[in-house]
């Protein structure tokens, strides 16, 4: 393993970091994209110094996944918080002009924190609650889930790892399908003895 290039924090001797393993010490929520290169670099810092066994070898390999894995999510919830950011600006701007509009408007009723004014012709309007939103999402998740289990047992059906099963009622069939042809062997072997 080579040994990690110089952090520039550690380069510079910045006062106001702690350095690589401040990372650690910080709420999971506030972890950004560099705080998942900084505890990375001290990780690897720590299996150089372990050596060279392949055991070590092989948990680098888990633990790099595992960073990448934390890395895009640090990424996906950056972006969500920045969206978020925007859009508490924008309604923020909205309440402003709105209130700057003050009680001029006319006879427009004062809402409550829990109503909400839905224009009936909006395309775009809510028309399900986020409860029910979650339901159908939570029941698309298990029936996906179930799809897949469907498709891993075809898949050990087709390739021998299972036999078939047998249907009950093909087997009650292939029962009566043996009995009748005993009953006809009798019946042929009676007719024969009396034709004797």
């Amino acid at each position: 393993m080579e040994e990690p290039p110089l952090r520039e924090e550690e380069e510079e001797g910045d006062g106001d970091e702690v350095g690589p393993e401040g990372a650690l010490d910080k709420s999971p929520s506030q972890l950004t994209a560099e705080d998942v290169y900084d505890i990375s670099y001290v990780m690897g810092r720590e299996l150089m110094a372990l050596g060279s066994d392949p055991r070590v070898t092989q948990l680098q390999f888990k633990i790099v996944r595992v960073l990448e894995m934390l890395e895009a999510l640090v990424n996906e919830g950056s972006l969500e918080a920045e969206e978020l950011r925007m859009e508490r600006d924008s309604l923020r701007k909205e309440l402003q002009a709105l209130r700057r509009e003050g009680p001029s408007a006319g006879g427009e009723v004062s809402l409550g924190p829990d109503k909400m004014v839905v224009d009936l012709t909006d395309p775009n309007r809510p028309r399900f609650t986020l409860q029910e939103l979650r339901d159908v999402l939570q029941e698309r998740n298990k029936l996906k889930a179930q799809l897949l289990v469907a498709q891993e047992e075809l898949q050990c059906y087709k390739s021998g790892l299972i036999p078939p099963r047998e249907d009950p009622g093909r087997r009650r069939e292939k029962d009566a399908l043996v009995a009748r042809t005993s009953n006809a062997s009798c019946n042929n072997e009676k007719t024969i003895i009396k034709k004797l």
